[in-house]
């Protein structure tokens, strides 16, 4: 090994027992061998196997170990007959999988090592020593704190599940002293698991105080008498040997005897045949698919490896006598297939529910000890209760938590007794109506390193709201995930109802949750959470807290069978915070400027309403369908009208464009009218009310409302904005940059066209995207046979249409109706489209099947949009899914592109050192708040990375090009 080199270390030990807590049990169909485990790992070995080549997420090993525990005793049982004396035997059907992952490890071409009389840390810290001698740097793949005491400057440690890397500056923050104190913080404290004994009585953070006051062990234990603290002082003489003697035992060896020489761990591209037939062995379906793929091996024309259980594998910690050997037999599983469908079903659903022992947290000191359950599973479900829907304005009214299945707890902090607002109540007075509550400030206190702690996952139900909730109090929620995202990136679905947690533990769970109208009532009769009954809160609020943990068990496991984790993890989970800062950021808007165009809109209604009255010939509200129709087609008797169920005359939008289109004027005026109102009401009107005290709206955006991946915004949605008309674009001059700033616009050109040309691999658009050229030009030259220069503008404007139209599957009536041509000219114009690019039919057709025989198509990323209904005997039914099937993989993509961008954003321009802020994402567009003097900067970098963003993982065949502008209000910069 030589310096630049790098090494990665996996403590392979932790990553079995990861696996296999992470995935319901699943055994080899043909012999019913378990391979839980094995899935899981070989999952996880894989993913951080194809991360490592990905530059963009840390640099590529060049040299890779899997490091395991061997199962013999140890030196340190020499020194304290009690170490690990409480570890129990491994679960008997992962006993025959620790033999499967050592064969997996060598499938995957990488040294697996291990030592007699040595533990893996022992190991790992060897290799890590031996590495930086060398000028090397290291990376140890576990979340281990026995591992912390090796981390510095060259020594990272990285927890794979929570994406997260620990440095010095991360170790401190987590434990409150530097990697060179923690053989004697671990020295103090103990740990349970390995039966070390440390000082009775010392905590992690009363060891770090005293660590920071004495230096180190040896200082505080000769120094103890002067502590003023009579128990402590007490115990740290009396036990002053017994924590000598435990920083023997966390003290890892770092001249640990090698059998592998650092040198022989020199990474090298697996075998991919090898590799392949172990995995068709294990019967792992979706991963040799992805391997195959990745390695270019032909996955059909190789046999699957022969691989025998032969009795009990060895494996840490594991006393002989558990296993159950036959003799020619292999080893006898423990359970039958009824009883492994109650085991996933257990591991699905938990304990049932009981909402009579949910707990309601009434004081710090219950909700200090509840959380620190949370220490023991590492997980903690979290949800807030507020008393307003939006995240930016909500009061915090109660939390709920929780650790396990069946153990929750609901913390009230700001009830009031009915009918009683609780700025006209005195403290005392809340608690004698309604009992005892923490004050906000203190639990927030208490909270706040919990939710900050990257050693226990936090696991919500569209976590961006309770995300942004605590970000307005200075808690930043990390690590997490979310069970709706998991859902969305597991099935998004058109025909699914949604992802909201009731859905969600009705489908998965069984469960029907209580809803919020049955806890607060509706109507008349509803009353605010706040002015609830604490105990029917505490039932309500904590089991919606269970039922996420008990979702984030089902779900989580599927990301990793169905190979979707790298959708979630990269596209999915990163882009929470960011779009929590972008909505508590908000856009500036001018109030003045709504005014004055509200007034514009209703002169120009009534203008309009003047001349709908002359053609009708009487008046009439515009507004009332009833009444409309009546003059329409009762009156007027105009072609097309049709009844609805009602026995009304349907007067969509449809059926006026279709009358306009026929050349009747006053269904146009009509349409006129309706979208004037529309932009009236939904924001001239609208907007001021969702502007706060500084003058800035503050939109939400959901994640998990579409199809394909596009991102949607409500309260107000700022989406909708028309930019095909004038009067959409006056809105746009509304929002404005404050004084110092400008607003940066950068906008993908022609993505979705861009994408298209490379799924479909279509020369003649490839090199006219290549060459910058005008691809609706183009199009029409090659469609109409007419030179590019002096090309006349309708012929462009036909190319234009048919282009954006054959994305979304456009039928011939529909661009009839939208040139305004004949059906017969516009279906030409389509037979002609496809023979001059077949690649897009080949497209088409090679989309319908794949989506006919799967139920889904996927991105150029791995997201899955699904149509079931693709296969419905419906004709109009199956036709719409048809188009959708179609259009999802290269919207999605794009959709994929502008997350990938926004997730990458934030850090580039933090490193750059650039002020700017992220506010708005519109579609193709961001929209950025900067300062005048950044302005040229800021625009050069928002570029690179959003034409940058589909790389490394998708190398397009296209130029991806973005056009950015700055301005003082949002239509000038666009």
């Amino acid at each position: 090994m030589k310096p630049g080199d790098h090494l990665f270390l996996v403590d392979g030990s932790a990553y079995i027992f990861r696996a296999y807590h992470a995935l319901p049990p699943l055994t080899r169909k043909s012999d019913g061998t378990p391979v839980g485990a094995v899935s899981g790992f070989c999952n996880m070995l894989w993913k951080l196997v194809e991360e490592s080549r990905d530059t963009s997420v840390g640099v590529a090993p060049t040299h890779f170990a899997v490091i395991f525990d061997h199962s013999s005793t140890t030196f340190r049982n020499a020194l304290y007959d009690g170490y690990k004396a409480n570890r129990v035997a491994p679960p008997e059907d992962l006993v025959p999988q620790f033999a499967l992952i050592r064969e997996a490890v060598r499938a995957f071409d990488l040294p697996c090592v291990e030592k007699e009389g040595f533990e893996a840390d022992d190991l790992i810290a060897t290799y890590a020593r031996l590495a930086v001698e060398a000028g090397g740097d290291v990376t140890i793949v576990s979340s281990d704190k026995d591992l912390m005491q090796l981390v510095g400057p060259k020594v990272v440690l990285y927890d794979q599940m929570k994406d997260k890397r620990l440095g010095p500056p991360e170790v401190f923050e987590k434990f409150g002293v530097f990697p060179e104190k923690m053989i004697d913080l671990q020295a103090l404290v103990g740990d349970t698991s390995d039966n070390v004994p440390g000082v009775p009585g010392i905590g992690p953070k009363t060891a770090a105080q005293l660590l920071e006051e004495f230096g180190d062990l040896e200082t505080l234990l000769a120094r103890a008498g002067e502590i003023r603290q009579a128990k402590r002082r007490e115990n740290l003489i009396a036990f002053a040997d017994q924590a000598r003697l435990s920083k023997r035992l966390v003290t890892l060896d770092q001249d640990t005897p090698l059998d592998v020489g650092l040198d022989d761990l020199f990474i090298h591209e697996p075998d991919g045949e090898k590799l392949v037939a172990f995995l068709k062995a294990m019967e792992f379906t979706t991963l040799t698919r992805r391997v195959s793929a990745t390695l270019g091996t032909d996955a059909s024309s190789v046999p699957a490896q022969e691989i025998a259980v032969d009795g009990p594998a060895r494996g840490p910690d594991l006393d002989p006598a558990a296993a159950k050997p036959v003799s020619g037999e292999g080893t006898v599983l423990p359970f039958t297939p009824q009883a492994l469908a109650e085991g996933r079903r257990a591991a699905a659903a938990g304990e049932a529910f009981d909402r009579n022992a949910y707990l309601t947290l009434r004081d710090g000191d219950a909700l200090s000890a509840f959380l620190e359950e949370a220490r023991e599973t590492g997980l903690l479900a979290f949800d807030t209760e507020t008393d307003q829907l939006s995240a930016m304005r909500g009061g915090l009214v109660g939390l709920s938590l929780a650790v396990a299945p069946g153990r929750a707890a609901y913390v009230p902090l700001a009830h009031v007794p009915p009918g009683a607002p609780a700025d006209l109540l005195t403290e005392d007075a809340q608690k004698d109506a309604v009992g005892a509550q923490i004050p906000l400030e203190e639990a927030l206190a208490i909270l706040k390193p919990w939710l900050e702690d990257a050693s226990i996952l936090k696991i919500g139900q569209n976590f961006k709201y309770d995300y942004l909730v605590m970000l307005r109090h200075g808690i930043e929620i990390a690590p997490f995930d979310d069970t709706m995202l998991i859902s969305y990136a597991l099935d998004a679905s058109a025909s699914l109802e949604g992802h909201g947690m009731d859905e969600l533990s009705e489908r998965f769970l069984g469960h029907k949750p209580i809803s919020y109208k049955d806890l607060c009532g509706s109507g008349r009769t509803a009353r605010p959470i706040a002015a609830c009954p604490i105990e029917a809160v505490t039932e309500y609020a904590a089991e919606d807290a269970d039922v996420t943990l008990r979702l984030w068990r089902v779900l989580k496991p599927r990301l990793v069978a169905e190979g979707l984790v790298s959708v979630y993890e990269r596209l999915e989970r990163p882009l929470v915070p960011v779009l929590a800062r972008m909505e508590q950021r908000g856009i500036a808007v001018d109030r003045q400027i709504l005014s004055r165009l509200s007034g514009r809109f209703a002169q120009k209604q009534a203008g309009l309403e003047a001349e709908i009255s002359e053609m009708a010939g009487e008046s009439f509200n515009p507004g009332s369908p009833k009444q409309l129709g009546e003059v329409l087609f009762g009156k007027l008797g105009l072609p097309g009208g049709r009844k609805t169920k009602t026995g009304q005359w349907s007067t969509d939008v449809k059926v006026l464009e279709d009358l306009a289109a026929e050349g009747h004027e006053l269904p146009r005026r009509i349409v006129d009218w309706r979208q004037l109102s529309k932009l009236k009401g939904t924001y001239t009107d609208a907007l001021p009310l969702h502007m706060d005290e500084a003058g800035r709206i503050h939109t939400s955006f959901s994640m998990a409302s579409t199809t394909t991946g596009r991102l949607s915004s409500s309260e107000p949605n700022l989406q909708n904005i028309p930019v095909r008309t004038e009067e959409g674009r006056a809105i746009r001059t509304a929002f404005v940059a404050p004084e110092g700033t400008r607003l940066v616009s950068a906008d993908y050109s022609q993505i979705e066209l861009r994408i298209l040309a490379h799924v479909a691999d279509i020369p003649q658009l490839k090199e006219a995207f290549r060459l910058g050229q005008d691809i609706h030009a183009m199009t029409a030259s090659e469609m109409f046979g007419v030179p590019v220069e002096g090309m006349a503008p309708d012929v462009r404007r036909r190319a234009k249409a048919i282009n954006f139209g054959i994305i979304y599957g456009i039928s011939a009536f529909g661009l009839a109706n939208q040139l305004a041509i004949g059906r017969e000219e516009a279906g030409l114009y389509i037979r002609r489209y496809f023979e001059r690019f077949p690649g897009i039919r080949d497209y088409m057709d090679a989309t319908k099947a794949f989506a006919k025989q799967h139920g889904y198509v996927e991105t150029l990323f791995g997201r899955r949009a699904h149509y079931p209904d693709i296969r419905s005997p419906n004709p109009s039914v199956r036709a719409f899914n048809e188009r959708a099937a179609i259009n999802a993989p290269i919207q999605g993509t794009a959709a994929d592109i502008i997350r990938r961008a926004m997730i990458r954003m934030e850090p580039a321009l933090k490193e750059a050192r650039l002020s700017a802020r992220m506010l708005l994402q519109v579609h193709d567009e961001l929209v950025f708040e900067v300062p005048e003097e950044e302005v040229e900067a800021t625009m050069a970098l928002v570029k690179d990375v959003m034409e940058g963003a589909a790389a490394p993982r998708v190398a397009l065949s296209v130029p991806i090009e973005v056009e950015a502008k700055a301005a003082g209000d949002w239509e000038a910069a666009h």
